[in-house]
Order: C-alpha cells, then sequence, then structure tokens
C-alpha cells in the first residue's frame, strides 16, 4: 500500500558528493520517521540516517559530520546529502519510512527497493 522509490545513486571519487532522494506513495496518514540505509554483501543492513516528522535526525557515528538527512512532509520525500564519501561508503542504499496509513492503525515498516553508490579510491 505504501512505495518508496530511491534515485540519485552513482559512482562517485572520493571526497566527492551525491545526494540520494526518496518519495513515498500510496496510502499514507502520517509517516512517523524515515531514514536510509546500507548494505554491503555479507554485512547486515546498517543504519545510516533518519529523522522524525519534526525534523530532529540522528546518524551513525561513520557518517556524521559528512551527511545531511532532511524531509519534505508535505512532499513526503526525504534526501541524503553526502559529501566528502569514502570507499567505505560503497554500498546499497535503501530509503526507509515508518508509516501510518489511518488514523487508527499501527505505524509498519517500508523499504524501498534501493540504489547503488559506489565510491573510487
Amino acid at each position: 500500500q505504501v512505495q518508496l522509490v530511491e534515485s540519485g545513486g552513482g559512482l562517485v571519487q572520493a571526497g566527492g558528493s551525491l545526494r540520494l532522494s526518496c518519495a513515498a506513495s500510496g496510502t499514507i496518514f502520517t509517516i512517523n520517521v524515515m531514514g536510509w540505509y546500507r548494505q554491503v554483501p555479507g554485512k547486515q543492513r546498517e543504519l545510516v540516517a533518519r529523522i522524525a516528522r519534526d525534523g530532529s535526525p540522528n546518524y551513525a557515528d561513520s557518517v556524521k559530520g559528512r551527511f545531511t538527512i532532511s524531509r519534505d512532509n508535505a512532499k513526503n520525500t526525504v534526501n541524503l546529502q553526502m559529501n566528502s564519501l569514502k570507499s567505505e561508503d560503497t554500498a546499497v542504499y535503501y530509503c526507509n519510512a515508518i508509516v501510518r496509513l489511518t488514523i487508527t492503525s499501527y505505524a509498519k515498516d517500508y523499504w524501498g527497493q534501493g540504489t547503488q553508490v559506489t565510491v573510487s579510491s
């Protein structure tokens, strides 16, 4: 009932920047939290950054000071500005949203299909 579509991934040189975007659509009453996770082969998916509806963010220690997350509640979008990229940032990045479909329903997790970010050293 909710779809998340990511965009903005690609190849970039170490030290460069990328901006990821994610748009949520479907049956949505409220999106409590939106965020970005990443995953590399052989490892679990890990939190990169997340942001509450009021704009309060938090970040993984590995990206703090380099990445900035933002959201537009009216458009149901979330962005991730990635600066000073490192080779260890290479991963598939997934958009995540915790969504209440109706005023009486519990919030549930939804995921995008992922976008590849590759940082060359």
